[in-house]
């Protein structure tokens, strides 16, 4: 097993367009966060594949038929901040009733090391199915640090959801979390020597909210 089994990348159209229309550096930050938003939406599809399913006995107007629902405990969406909230929306949109928690890091610019402030987790992590949100996995350190924290509060059944990949934030992941799958929509190039992917889309999080 190597650290890139881990990986998924979501090669479907829309995605893939709408990812190219992202990274050019023209976009302006309404339909980068609106693009991302659709995005999440599209890739939540992928992310939740192998869901567990039950039947409920359900009265169709016609008859009474067994229907596949969803088993156990709601879903537990996390994001990691700042910039996982832009993902947040688009997999609220699909999963409405999904429990939501945010893990705050930010990245030291000078180490690249994660400083973390902030934790608020859903109750139960052990029965539930958690989804990690995080538009960049560069370094992985973040990530990592962000799974680290969930998995202290008992989550063993978690998935990381980027939007785009480095190859050194996923050998970095995966060598933390070999258990957690990476589900991606571009594996770049990969990273500068601040950390940036490339050729990426610059800092995620400054493009959503318009802080630069």
């Amino acid at each position: 097993m190597t650290e890139f089994d881990t990986l998924t990348i979501v090669t479907h159209p829309l995605v893939q367009h709408k990812l190219s229309l992202m990274r050019d550096k023209n976009c302006a930050s309404q339909d980068f966060a609106r693009l991302l938003t659709e995005i999440s939406m599209l890739m939540a599809y992928e992310v939740t594949r192998d869901l567990a399913v039950a039947t409920t006995a359900v009265e169709t107007p016609l008859e009474v038929m067994d229907a596949p629902t969803l088993a156990g405990k709601k879903l537990a969406l996390i994001s990691i901040l700042r910039a996982g909230n832009g993902m947040l929306e688009g997999m609220r949109a699909v999963i409405p009733a999904a429990r939501v928690g945010f893990v705050g890091l930010y990245r030291n610019e000078e180490t690249l090391e994660p400083v973390d402030y902030y934790l608020n987790l859903p109750s139960h992590l052990s029965q539930r199915h958690v989804i990690a949100l995080d538009p960049m996995l560069a370094t992985g350190n973040s990530a990592a640090a962000a799974v680290d924290k969930i998995k202290s509060e008992g989550a063993v059944n978690i998935s990381l959801m980027t939007l785009l990949a480095a190859p050194e934030g996923v050998r970095t992941f995966a060598a933390r979390h070999p258990d957690v799958p990476i589900f991606t929509a571009a594996l770049d190039r990969g990273l500068n020597e601040k950390g940036y992917i490339l050729p990426g889309l610059g800092d995620a999080g400054d493009r959503i909210f318009a802080t630069k």
